[in-house]
């Protein structure tokens, strides 16, 4: 479907000078733990127990590295795409984004650093029912202000690269899963983010549309630090290296 996706000239809202320097890591994480706590008994009632979601965790994404994150339900993979994304602060460790660390920021300079860095792909899509598909693309630009007109375009370029230029005023119910997929990975391109993550992309889609979007993630590796957390082996086939969880802790890093 598609053989290799460019970063649009003119369109990126990160200045050059922004992006992290091609030596280092742009997504690294050190000692990161992360402790939440949940009631126990039935409904909820009884002693407060501790999870420990994350247990000492250190990984980091090279740039133009695809990493794959393996493991059972519960090994910390979502724990992890929610750290580097900055959804979350876990309890000790450091998160670095481009030599940024998430876990010394306040909430709102995360939300700055997400925004202009990040992109972030969910299994369920998490498309606005009432908005089109391009208008689902333009929301990360909207928030970060850029003009109307230029959203536009942008919106209608990256649904093109996407091979939905013919998708672009469709709601999502209008759409297959496999399209709503690549909305949202054009969503996530919108700000041209130095890093992707992605958190089982291809768990509500067939094999063939799997197959897709899996190509359309290669093709996104080549220039960004991608970080996809999947219990799927063809989606991890396309990983650089697959690194492996248990209980919250890396049991093998893939190198």
């Amino acid at each position: 479907m598609i053989n290799r996706i460019l970063r649009v000239s003119g369109t990126a809202t990160t200045s050059q000078s922004e992006r992290a320097p091609a030596s280092r890591a742009p997504v690294s994480l050190e000692r990161v733990t992360h402790e939440y706590g949940t009631g126990g008994g039935r409904f909820g009632r009884g002693p407060e127990r501790t999870v420990t979601a994350l247990d000492g965790v250190s990984l980091s994404v090279d740039p133009g590295e695809i990493v794959g994150l393996e493991g059972p339900s519960g090994s910390g993979k979502s724990t992890i795409i929610h750290a580097v994304a900055g959804l979350l602060v876990p309890t000790t460790g450091s998160v670095r984004l481009l030599e940024t660390d998430l876990t010394a920021l306040t909430d709102r300079e995360r939300t700055r650093v997400r925004r202009r860095h990040v992109g972030i792909v969910f299994q369920r899509f998490h498309l606005l029912p009432s908005l089109s598909a391009r208008a689902n693309v333009a929301l990360p630009l909207v928030q970060a202000g850029v003009p109307r007109r230029r959203r536009r375009e942008r919106a209608s370029e990256l649904l093109a690269t996407v091979g939905l230029a013919d998708r672009t005023t469709h709601l999502p119910s209008e759409l297959s899963g496999g399209e709503r997929q690549r909305v949202a990975i054009a969503r996530a391109l919108a700000t041209d983010p130095d890093v992707l993550v992605a958190d089982e992309p291809t768990g509500e889609l067939d094999t063939e549309t799997g197959r897709d979007v899996l190509e359309l993630l290669t093709a996104l590796g080549e220039e960004r630090a991608v970080l996809v957390a999947s219990h799927d082996a063809d989606t991890l086939a396309v990983a650089d290296r697959v690194v492996t969880l248990r209980d919250g802790r890396v049991v093998d890093d893939g190198r």
